[in-house]
């Protein structure tokens, strides 16, 4: 995969999770508990998005399970999730060829061993969170609340629309 390719995908996952908490700030407080289904789920992405984080940087895991047992609040998430984007997207901007077949060892949560390269670890950050973000659309409609168009074809002409053009 081109750095290009996975520098637009960082971009297409932090547009993507914007316009979904933009969404949900605006749920009215009778779909409380639809709400907090929805936190539930991306904050699942953000913590399994700061465990890799961890794997890619050699740090130390900064949780020890794939979900916090405490829900954070709609701001409080998204300003992490924004954080953590904008980690991710600094750090696909570094990376090099080499740097990217380099295949690391780590402990998932549940204590059994991993081994993927950082290009594997990325792709499963990406297609992690859109298909957890599918999860809260799913949650969405049964209360007749469209969910963004979570697609890469959308950011792509919605972030260049010359792309529109013949």
């Amino acid at each position: 995969m081109s750095f290009t390719t996975l520098q637009s995908l960082f971009a297409y996952k932090a547009w993507a999770n914007r316009e979904l908490f933009e969404l949900l700030a605006t749920l009215s407080p009778t779909h409380a508990e639809q709400l907090h289904v929805c936190i539930r789920t991306l904050n699942h992405i953000y913590v399994v998005d700061r465990i890799f984080r961890a794997h890619l940087s050699d740090e130390s895991c900064p949780f020890d399970a794939t979900n916090t047992q405490d829900t954070p609040s709609l701001s409080q998430l998204r300003s992490d999730v924004e954080t953590t984007d904008a980690w991710y997207a600094s750090y696909v901007a570094t990376l090099t060829g080499p740097a990217l077949s380099e295949v690391l060892t780590f402990t998932f949560t549940d204590g059994d061993t991993g081994r993927m390269s950082r290009e594997e670890i990325l792709l499963h950050v990406i297609t992690h969170g859109g298909y957890h973000r599918g999860n809260v659309g799913q949650v969405l409609k049964p209360i007749a609340v469209a969910p963004p168009r979570d697609i890469y074809t959308k950011f792509l002409h919605t972030s260049e629309p010359t792309r529109r053009k013949a």
